[in-house]
């Protein structure tokens, strides 16, 4: 079977991990989990760690009965379950649930291991409250002041995968060096997110390189935005989950590849962007000069 013919692993992945959060919720253990729902243990345990070959939409109405999932979040759970049928090299989603505390990519992005990311602006994990308030304003007109500070405060919850004492998200950042001069907010703003871009870039989980402009265009493309996923290997050396490439969709689908071909060829830009960047020392001082012409 190629990789064309296979169904995405996401949906499989995002469902597993759902099922597994709410259950530990719960309180409950595989084995009790597994009886009130009149599944296997071992089929739970596929289930929960994506390694079922096909999803079956009433074994997971049952586990959402059993866990006392609410009727429309139920729904939406069941969709993801349709979806793991879906043949395609990539996948698109618009985000599994309508609320932003829990969709396709901030799970994927809490259970990475490391993130090696090329960014135009500065990235959710990054922003400081002022920046972050500027972009999510700026895309989200119509919300009220109340909806805006939820969404700067689940993203500002996000980056405690970099700060957290046990095992810190590896983060490597290649930054393109107009994110130092396209004003975001006002002047205020940008002295404060640079100077925090330098600050944190001190953490030793945590990398920020510069791509200046003298670089030009790498392999000869304008390739955007993307972020390589890796999700690390178990206490025997096995690979966790495969790894995979995210696009964000602004405004429209994310988009993921999971095909070992194409994250390759991602892998391989990154590290030809990572050899024309400064290095660690010579980003931070571009940082804190940028920081400094904006105080003036």
């Amino acid at each position: 079977m190629t990789s064309e013919d296979n169904p995405s692993t996401l949906p499989r992945r995002q469902l597993g991990r759902f099922l597994r959060e709410t259950r530990e919720g719960q309180g409950l253990s595989i084995d009790k989990a597994a009886r009130l729902a009149e599944l296997s243990k071992s089929g739970l345990h596929r289930i929960e760690t994506a390694q079922v070959a096909k999803v079956k939409v009433r074994e997971i109405r049952a586990l959402c009965e059993t866990y006392g999932v609410p009727q429309g979040e139920t729904s939406r759970v069941l969709k993801l379950a349709e979806q793991a049928q879906v043949k395609s090299w990539h996948t698109a989603f618009d985000g599994l649930y309508t609320d932003s505390t829990f969709n396709m990519y901030l799970g994927l992005e809490a259970a990475a291991r490391q993130l090696i990311a090329y960014h135009e602006i500065v990235p959710g994990l990054l922003q400081t409250a002022d920046y972050a308030r500027a972009l999510i304003s700026s895309f989200y007109r119509d919300s009220s002041p109340e909806d805006i500070d939820r969404r700067v405060e689940l993203r500002l919850k996000r980056q405690a995968i970099l700060t957290r004492k046990s095992d810190p998200v590896k983060l490597e950042l290649l930054l393109h060096e107009s994110a130092l001069h396209r004003v975001v907010g006002n002047p205020r703003i940008m002295a404060a997110q640079l100077r925090h871009l330098a600050e944190i870039g001190k953490l030793p989980n945590v990398s920020i390189r510069i791509h200046p402009f003298t670089s030009g265009c790498m392999q000869g493309v304008l390739h955007g935005p993307f972020m390589i996923l890796d999700f690390g290997t178990d206490t025997k050396g096995q690979t966790v989950e495969p790894p995979l490439v995210y696009f964000e969709g602004a405004g429209k689908a994310d988009l993921y590849l999971e095909n070992v071909d194409d994250v390759q060829r991602y892998a391989e830009l990154a590290t030809a962007i990572r050899t024309a960047c400064l290095d660690e020392t010579r980003s931070r001082d571009l940082l804190r000069r940028a920081a400094r012409s904006y105080a003036a």
